[in-house]
C-alpha cells in the first residue's frame, strides 16, 4: 500500500539494563516507548550471571513479550531490540538480539544502525568458512568478534569496531557485562540513564521517562561503555572521525518527547515550522497538520504566522503496517484507512497542509485529493525538511534513489504533482538551524548527497 510505502521506514530500537532484578521485565518496558522505531519484530536477552537466555520472534512487543516469556528470561541485566529491517529480510532468523558461544564465550549483540561495507565483509568471512544464519549485516560483527585473537569478548568487541566503517549504536551483554558502542560519527543515537542502582541504555530519552529512569548524558560519538559489577566504565578507543549525526531524527524518527543529541525534539519541530513560515509565507485561513509527525511543525507555523492552528485531520492509530493488500478496484481508500479529514473545519477554507517530507510523493497527492474533496478551496503544502534526493545508507530504509520524486522533479513539478495550489521546502540552512546543530558535524546526505563516508558517486541506484 501506498500510505505504508512512501514515508521513511524508522530504523531499530535498542534498550539495555544492568543491576536490576526485574531487567527483562524493565528491558520489555523500554522496548515499548521506541516502539515506533520498529513494529517487525523484537527479542530480549537476559543474563544471571553464568549464562544468556534469549527470546525474540516477529510482531510487536505486547504480543511477543508476553508475562510467561519474561518469566523465563532470567537475571539482573538484559538487551532488548524492536527491528525494523534495513538490511536482509523479514524472517525470524534475523530477529534481534543475535546470541552465539564463541571461543571468547557467551555474547549477545544488538544494533542500530546499518554497515554499508557489510556484504562485502561478509564475503570475505564466507570464504575463509564463516556459515551465516541470517542476511542480517549485524552478524558479519558476531563472525568476526568470534574469530578475533583477543584475551576476552568486550577486547575482540574493541578490535573489531576499530576497523567498521558505518552508522552503529550497538549494545552487547555477556554473563557479567552489559557494552554500548556509539560509532565515532555518532550516526545514530543512544544515550545513558539511571534507575536508581541500576543503569541503563537506550535508542531514545522516552524510554527513561517510561520506567522512572534519570536521563544522565548521551553516549558520545565514538565511545564505549562497559557496564559491570564494578561500575561503569567509559573509553573511547576508536580513531576519532568528524561527526555526523543524522539530522532526520529530529525531523520525523524520534519521538517529540525524546532529547536526541542534547536537543529537545520538540523543540526542534515547532522552530522548523517557524522558520517554514517565514520562508515560505501564505495566505491562508487555518494551518493543518499531517498527523502526526507533522504536529509539531504545524504549531511552528501557525504562531510565527498567526494563522488559526486546527487539527483538521485524524489519524487512525489501529492500522498496522501489514494487511490484506485491498483489490485495485478499491485501492484509493488506501489513505483513509489511516488518515480521514473533519469537513467542517476544512470546509470553505484555505488550507497550510504541513508534513515532516515527501519522500515517494503518492501519499501527499492523495492526502491533497483529500482535503479538496472535503471543501478546502485552496491547498498549500509546507514540509518541514528541504527537498529529499538522496538514498541513506546508515540505518533508515529510503526507496532508491529513482523513486524519490525530489530527484527527478523540480518542486514546481512536485506541486503540480500533488494537486497543491503552492509547495513550500524549508530550506536546509534553516533546518540545521532549527535543530541546532553544527552543520560540520550533521548528515545531511538524503538531501545534499554528501555521503559522509563514501561518495555520492559511490551510491547511483
Amino acid at each position: 500500500m501506498d500510505l505504508l510505502r512512501d514515508k521513511f521506514r524508522e530504523e531499530c530500537g535498542v534498550f539495555g539494563i544492568f543491576g536490576h532484578e526485574e531487567a527483562s521485565t524493565v528491558a520489555q518496558l523500554g522496548l515499548f516507548a521506541v516502539q515506533h522505531r520498529g513494529q517487525e519484530a523484537c527479542g530480549i536477552v537476559s543474563t544471571d550471571g553464568k549464562d544468556l537466555h534469549q527470546y525474540r520472534s516477529k510482531g510487536l512487543i505486547a504480543d511477543v513479550l508476553t508475562e510467561d516469556v519474561l518469566r523465563n528470561l532470567k537475571g539482573s541485566a538484559a538487551i532488548g531490540h524492536t527491528r525494523y529491517s534495513t538490511t536482509g529480510r523479514n524472517t525470524i532468523k534475523e530477529v534481534q538480539p543475535f546470541a552465539v558461544t564463541c571461543q571468547h564465550g557467551q555474547i549477545a549483540v544488538c544494533h542500530n544502525g546499518n554497515l554499508p561495507f557489510a556484504e562485502a565483509k561478509r564475503r570475505e568471512l564466507e570464504r575463509a568458512g564463516a556459515i551465516f544464519s541470517s542476511t542480517s549485516d549485524t552478524e558479519t560483527i558476531l563472525h568476526s568478534i568470534a574469530r578475533t585473537p583477543a584475551a576476552n569478548a568486550i577486547e575482540a568487541v574493541t578490535k573489531v569496531l576499530s576497523d567498521t566503517e558505518g552508522a552503529f549504536s550497538l549494545l552487547f551483554l555477556t554473563p557479567d557485562s552489559l557494552v554500548a558502542v556509539r560509532d565515532p560519527r555518532g550516526f545514530r543515537p543512544l544515550v545513558l540513564g539511571k534507575l536508581k542502582d541500576a543503569w541503563c541504555i537506550a535508542s531514545e530519552t522516552c524510554s527513561f521517562d517510561l520506567i522512572d529512569a534519570e536521563y544522565v548524558r548521551e553516549v558520545e560519538p565514538g565511545e564505549m561503555v562497559i557496564i559491570n559489577e564494578s561500575g561503569l566504565h567509559s573509553s573511547k578507543p576508536f580513531v576519532e572521525k568528524p561527526h555526523a549525526v543524522c539530522s532526520f531524527e529530529h525531523v520525523y524518527f524520534s519521538r517529540p518527547d525524546s532529547t536526541i543529541f542534547g536537543r529537545s525534539v520538540n523543540e526542534s519541530r515547532h522552530k522548523m515550522g517557524k522558520r517554514l513560515a517565514v520562508e515560505h509565507p501564505v495566505d491562508a485561513d487555518i494551518v493543518v497538520p499531517v498527523p502526526d509527525s507533522g504536529v509539531a511543525a504545524a504549531i511552528g507555523y501557525a504562531a510565527e504566522s498567526g494563522i488559526n492552528y486546527r487539527q483538521a485531520i485524524i489519524r487512525n492509530h489501529y492500522v498496522g503496517r501489514t494487511f490484506i493488500e485491498p483489490s485495485q478496484s478499491i485501492r484509493s481508500f488506501g489513505v483513509r484507512l489511516k488518515l480521514n479529514p473533519i469537513k467542517d473545519l476544512i470546509r470553505d477554507r484555505r488550507v497550510v497542509l504541513v508534513d515532516d517530507s515527501i519522500v515517494r510523493g503518492t501519499t501527499s497527492k492523495k492526502i491533497v485529493q483529500m482535503v479538496r474533496e472535503a471543501g478546502a478551496t485552496e491547498v498549500h503544502v509546507r514540509i518541514s525538511c528541504p527537498p529529499t534526493t538522496h538514498s541513506c545508507y546508515y540505518g533508515v530504509d529510503t526507496p532508491h534513489r529513482r523513486d524519490l520524486i525530489a530527484s527527478r522533479m523540480t518542486e514546481e513539478e512536485i506541486c503540480e504533482y500533488i494537486g497543491a495550489d503552492s509547495l513550500g521546502f524549508l530550506s536546509l540552512e534553516g533546518m540545521l538551524e532549527a535543530i541546532g546543530i553544527d552543520p560540520s558535524s550533521s548528515c545531511t546526505a538524503c538531501w545534499s548527497g554528501h555521503y559522509p563516508t563514501l561518495t555520492a558517486n559511490s551510491h547511483t541506484a
